[in-house]
């Protein structure tokens, strides 16, 4: 768990920050798929009551990383490989439809903004940390989103973006994935915000999602054999 995981009272509700402390766990392999979450357990780690507990799992289990075993309680989620595949293949045909209604939508503004990120990619991602890359990509798709005009695929594709979380992460600490990365969310930009052309818009991030689920499913299977050899 979190080095520092006693919860200290702010505005913000307890809840909320207990489902943070512990989403950050799971995404950060302090907690691993499989791993029971007991209450117990949790309401010393945090400093709080059952009830928050409760109501933070109840959260977490509603984005997918934790679920509850019968006769067992919850868990951390673990996910199959045609699991992790579905979830990126829905993942590719979402974002290919952003980029494309991006280009077809997006204001002047919403185009200088992304070209904006695009020219701090390499202080950023290339030349940055874990947290700077997670910041601009998160940037990235809020801009990307921004621009297409269509709340519903927002709203869908927040969903998708929680399930995953922890695969997202992958690419941010795989020193192999910074260049591709980076030459594919060039790639997009300049498609979607440069060229406008739908088509390449669409094609560029369902290429980009395509290939980040490929390093899913191999970093996930590194993870759960880690686990596995430590029990």
């Amino acid at each position: 768990m979190s080095s520092s995981t006693i919860i200290a009272r702010t505005a913000a509700p307890l809840r909320q920050q207990v489902v943070r402390l512990i989403r950050e766990d799971i995404l950060n392999g302090a907690l691993v798929p499989g791993q029971r979450l007991v209450e117990n357990g949790l309401c010393e780690a945090y400093g709080v009551s059952r009830t928050v507990i409760r109501e933070a799992l109840r959260q977490l289990e509603s984005e997918r990383l934790i679920t509850v075993m019968p006769n067992l309680g919850p868990i951390v989620t673990i996910l199959t490989e045609s699991e992790i595949r579905a979830l990126y293949i829905v993942r590719g045909t979402l974002e290919g439809l952003a980029g494309k209604l991006f280009a077809l939508n997006a204001s002047a503004q919403d185009c200088e903004a992304l070209l904006d990120l695009r020219s701090r990619l390499d202080k950023e991602y290339r030349k940055g940390d874990v947290d700077s890359r997670e910041a601009i990509k998160a940037e990235f798709y809020l801009l990307l989103l921004k621009g297409t005009g269509n709340q519903v695929l927002l709203e869908q594709l927040r969903a998708i973006h929680a399930r995953i979380a922890i695969f997202r992460r992958f690419a941010f600490v795989n020193e192999d994935r910074i260049e591709p990365s980076i030459t594919e969310l060039e790639t997009i930009i300049d498609a979607a915000a440069r060229t406008r052309n739908p088509e390449a818009a669409w094609a560029a991030c369902e290429h980009h999602i395509l290939l980040a689920g490929e390093l899913a499913i191999l970093e996930y299977a590194k993870l759960e054999k880690d686990v596995v050899a430590a029990e």
